[in-house]
């Protein structure tokens, strides 16, 4: 069962579909003119300076909305995700890994604007979007859109349950039980009436504790990873020349194995980037149509973001670290946590790194568990209705206590298998709807928020400035 669960999991995450992931990433990074460099400042300046249009239709702040997704994919992909990358393809894939980060900004972009364009109010109120609802509304080819919608919805329906759920659950159990000795199931239960108190509130709820929660975790993560990094400062310039090296196979710090496969390395870096980013997949526009905004593209500038803080600052700090204060041997590294926790032990005193690892990994599997919870209640919401919300939250929080004791190869796989295959329809949306990303994008930054230019003028897009958005 386990084995038929790990090839499922690598045929689904395999070259493939990180190619596919990637490919449509550099499509929409020629379409957009390379919009995730030019129009970066404005980008940070939305995400941390206003942050918010409290006038705006929606639901939760553009900062907010930002956290939430980031939370859907953080410590698994960001921490651990990276160790995987560094373990089966050496330490060229941290290069790669840059690569897929860079090109997700793009695909987050234009997931965010789709989001926001194609979203509906439901009648509490509350905004939903998502893949399944511009897949739905932006292609109407005789039904084809609502199929793949469907589609979409269902597989994040579970996906939420598996990865969302199980796997998450498990983390905070083993983490928390390993260094207090407390039993899985009361560290489950605990952790239920945690995600409860917070997800029964709906996106509000979870959007404040994301925006309180994640910064400070993020901040955290980073402030001790720097540190350990200050500490073996002579380790970065041999840590970035393997890297280097290493990007097209070849040899891995500390006498590693040479002649690594190309495919191993950039497949590692790349399955990373895209898993760490949830670019593609699709879960961060769902928390993008909640956001208060009357732009799209204003937005979107935020959204594309995510990739930048969790790939590009808090993968590449992971992998350095991993780099700098641990030999690293592609097929022979201890179990992810373990390799973490020696890699923060000789910069932190006694049993410290022990803690702060279980610790960090508990906390980012725990804001993941609330990030999911919505994802999956808007995702269950566009397949049955509004009178599946309640019963799913109710499903979702009472089996983390189950969760916390399962085994967890086999959901772990089966899980990750279904978020690679929720990829699919999503990609063929952002490609198909294309058009209607850029034709958004030109349009707002020809006329700018409140009417000011707010980064390049219209005709890097190719049009007057005067010409009227296509937005419904």
């Amino acid at each position: 069962m386990i084995e038929a669960a790990a090839r499922l999991r690598e045929a689904t995450w395999g070259l493939p579909l990180v190619l596919l992931l990637a490919g449509a990433g550099l499509y929409l990074t020629v379409l957009l003119r390379g919009l995730q460099f030019r129009a970066l400042p404005a980008a940070l300046r939305l995400t941390f300076v206003e942050r918010d249009e409290p006038d705006a239709e929606g639901d939760i702040s553009h900062f907010q909305a930002l956290m939430t997704a980031i939370a859907g994919g953080a410590g698994a992909g960001s921490v651990v995700g990276v160790s995987v990358a560094l373990a089966t393809g050496g330490p060229g894939a941290l290069v790669w890994m840059w690569v897929a980060g860079l090109l997700a900004m793009a695909t987050r972009f234009a997931e965010a604007v789709l989001a926001v364009r194609y979203r509906e109010t439901d009648a509490r109120g509350v905004k939903s979007g998502g893949p399944m609802y511009y897949l739905e509304n932006g292609i109407r080819w005789g039904g084809i859109g609502r199929g793949l919608g469907l589609v979409f919805g269902v597989l994040a329906v579970l996906a939420a349950l598996g990865f969302g759920n199980g796997v998450q659950a498990n983390a905070v159990a083993t983490a928390v039980s390993d260094v207090s000795g407390a039993p899985a199931l009361l560290v489950g239960s605990i952790t239920a009436l945690l995600v409860g108190a917070v997800v029964l509130g709906g996106i509000r709820s979870i959007g404040r504790a994301a925006g309180l929660v994640v910064p400070g975790l993020l901040l955290t993560y980073v402030a001790a990873a720097v540190w350990v990094l200050w500490l073996n400062a002579a380790a970065l310039p041999a840590a970035f020349a393997a890297a280097f090296d290493g990007m097209f196979g070849g040899h891995a710090l500390g006498g590693g194995v040479a002649g690594y496969t190309l495919g191993q390395v950039v497949g590692s870096g790349l399955a990373r980037g895209a898993f760490s980013s949830e670019a593609g997949v699709g879960s961060g526009a769902i928390a993008a149509a909640a956001a208060r905004t009357r732009e799209p593209v204003r937005q979107a500038l935020v959204a594309m973001t995510a990739p930048l803080i969790d790939t590009l600052v808090v993968g590449t700090l992971t992998g350095l670290v991993l780099l700098t204060a641990a030999p690293h041997r592609p097929g022979a590294q201890p179990p992810d946590a373990v390799l973490m926790q020696q890699a923060f032990a000789a910069a932190l005193p006694g049993d410290v790194a022990g803690w702060f690892v279980a610790l960090v990994l508990a906390a980012f599997a725990l804001v993941t568990l609330i990030a999911w919870a919505y994802f999956g209640e808007r995702s269950a919401q566009y397949v049955a209705g509004e009178r599946a919300v309640l019963p799913f939250r109710l499903l979702f929080i009472g089996i983390i206590p189950l969760g916390s004791v399962l085994p967890l190869e086999s959901l772990w796989a089966v899980s990750n298998a279904l978020r690679g295959v929720m990829a699919v329809p999503n990609l063929i949306g952002l490609v198909l709807l294309s058009g209607v990303v850029v034709r958004e994008t030109k349009a707002w930054f020809g006329r700018g928020e409140r009417g000011e230019r707010v980064d390049e003028p219209a005709e890097a897009f190719g049009r007057s400035a005067d010409q009227p958005s296509n937005r419904r």
